[in-house]
């Protein structure tokens, strides 16, 4: 990341004549023998390579900013590499050995290499990524974003070597001034140690303190905000309206549109061609109690206040960070059991879902968990024969949160009569543990549980009949993609290439697309900020297979899959 031993060599062992070293002979101007010694060669031979490793496809397709993005990011990461194998090689060898420093005509050549090679790269990145937009149905990419790519690369590539080096330097500085009462070997220890602590308490004690101060405090303004669509209602059946528990304002945004959303009685009646009942939504925000737990049991008595457990069914939807509900969800339950529902949600924090995914995954836990059990109990008051069916779903994180309250798929079938997750994340406990333990030879972006018996995983309705075996009565499915970031993401993926790269690619994943330490790792995170902008069926954007697997699973009185085809148009994500 700064000057290492081999271009401190180039100043103390020139290099012989016939090398044109430009330290040696004047061969070259100043300004290149001044920033040539900043960056290690070898460090850079890594760096071309990553560069050209970066822009092989993975999941999604990439702009020119996030491509830029993840090229100058993966360079950076085959720098230091190199550079450290450069060390490490150094280290076995003599230190009576001289090592021959990179010469003239050695940098010219990295030039020229990296030049025609990454001009070649860009003409595979336009040919892959035309291949995975043609795929998904996205625009292609016009000729301006291919220099875009490479200018973006470089300015990200010499930050990052720039923040590189003034760590290096304060190393450096700590050794030197230690070095007056210390041994050599001590002093470094200490000093790299002293500069990796105060890194580490400044970016945690004060950079991440203050940044997610100041985030909770942005995010905390956009929650009390109303969308012009929204207004309190005058239905008694919803959160906010006259009689209920929960205060209009108390919601939070998200809150707010949920209650104010979905389908009305004259649209579902006309939908079924039968008299509807007008649909229970209950949701308490993360301002309508002090607690999480008080929040699940407020959301819990306000279901009972409504008449929601007279219902013929009870839904628990487990909310993103923010709040936010896949309206879809509920209503393809509205329109299948013609209003006759009761859901019921709850918000647990104010950050939209990637950064409660980072910062904020116990409270999503907390919350799912408290939520099914406040409402599972009042459930249970119910006489058997009147009880309502219980089902729950979530999505992304809200899939996390649904499934805190179950250990196993039994577990999850006994106390429920139905749970659909969409877009799972690698933290979904029971969604690890249940594709870690998959039958023989089924595929972990669509894994076979138990032949199928209770539980099943989905990337459309196609897959609901898969396998061909009996499924018990209280059905769990799992909705992903196989392009889907958000599930995919790992830490692991930095050093350890995942069996859905080991197998034959999903339906939507080109079959070019290959596993590479580091580099894989940084394309799929960038594909985590894109992921919900991508048509419906792809990526983190899940719409038409919902009302499909509800329908397999609850099989709703009268509903056929002519209705399903005829609810599709009606239905939105937002």
């Amino acid at each position: 990341m700064t000057t290492d031993d081999e271009n401190s060599t180039t100043a103390a062992d020139p290099a012989p004549a016939d090398d044109g070293d430009d330290a040696e002979h004047g061969r070259v101007s100043g300004w290149w023998r001044r920033h040539r010694r900043r960056y290690a060669y070898a460090g850079l031979v890594v760096a071309v390579v990553f560069l050209w490793f970066s822009l092989t496809p993975s999941l999604l397709p990439r702009g020119a900013f996030f491509q830029g993005v993840v090229s100058g990011a993966s360079a950076a990461v085959g720098y230091c590499l190199g550079v450290f194998g450069t060390w490490l090689a150094r280290f076995m060898i003599s230190r009576d050995e001289p090592w021959r420093p990179a010469g003239r005509r050695a940098w010219i050549l990295l030039g020229a290499a990296a030049a025609i090679g990454t001009a070649a790269m860009l003409f595979w990145f336009a040919q892959w990524q035309n291949d995975i937009r043609g795929l998904m149905g996205v625009d292609q990419l016009g000729w301006p974003a291919y220099p875009l790519v490479a200018l973006v690369a470089l300015i990200v590539f010499v930050l990052l070597m720039s923040l590189g080096q003034a760590f290096a330097y304060a190393v450096r500085w700590s050794v030197r001034q230690l070095n007056r009462v210390a041994p050599p070997r001590i002093s470094a220890v200490i000093g790299a140690g002293l500069v990796v602590a105060l890194t580490v308490f400044v970016l945690n004690g004060v950079v991440a303190k203050y940044s997610m101060q100041w985030l909770n405090s942005s995010f905390a303004a956009a929650n009390d905000e109303t969308r012009a669509e929204t207004s309190p209602p005058v239905s008694g059946l919803r959160s906010g309206g006259p009689g209920s528990l929960v205060s209009w304002d108390s919601l939070g945004r998200e809150g707010r549109v949920f209650i104010s959303r979905g389908p009305d009685v004259g649209a579902l009646t006309q939908f079924n061609s039968a008299p509807a009942t007008e649909p229970i939504r209950v949701y308490a925000g993360l301002e309508s109690a002090d607690s999480i737990r008080e929040t699940a049991e407020l959301a819990a008595d306000e279901l009972v206040r409504t008449g929601g457990l007279q219902r013929a069914i009870v839904v628990v939807g487990s909310t993103t960070g923010s709040g936010w509900v896949n309206k879809a969800t509920v209503d393809s339950l509205e329109y299948m059991y013609n209003g006759d529902i009761a859901t019921v949600s709850m918000q647990y924090s104010y950050l939209p879902s990637w950064l409660s995914f980072l910062v904020d995954k116990e409270r999503a836990r907390q919350a799912g968990r408290a939520l099914f059990e406040a409402v599972s109990e009042r459930v249970q008051t119910v006489p058997e024969a009147e009880r309502p069916k219980l089902v729950v779903f979530g999505e992304s994180l809200g899939s996390f949160a649904g499934e805190a309250a179950f250990g196993t798929i039994p577990a999850l079938a006994a106390r429920t009569d139905g749970a659909l997750f969409s877009g799972p994340t690698f933290n979904n406990t029971l969604w690890d543990d249940t594709t870690r333990n998959r039958d023989p030879g089924s595929p972990q972006v669509l894994p076979v549980y138990d032949d199928g018996s209770q539980v099943r995983f989905i990337a459309d309705e196609t897959d609901l009949d898969h396998p061909d075996t009996p499924w018990k009565s209280s059905r769990v499915v799992y909705l992903q993609h196989a392009s889907d970031p958000i599930t995919w993401w790992s830490p692991r993926l930095i050093l350890n290439e995942p069996d859905w790269l080991r197998e034959p690619r999903g339906r939507d994943v080109l079959s070019s697309t290959r596993w590479i330490p580091f580099v894989t790792f940084l394309q799929v995170s960038a594909d985590m900020a894109v992921a919900v902008n991508v048509p419906d069926g792809h990526g983190h954007d899940y719409l038409s297979a919902i009302p499909y697997a509800w329908a397999a699973m609850l099989q709703p009185p009268n509903w056929t899959d002519a209705k399903t085809e005829a609810l599709l148009p009606r239905l939105t994500r937002d």
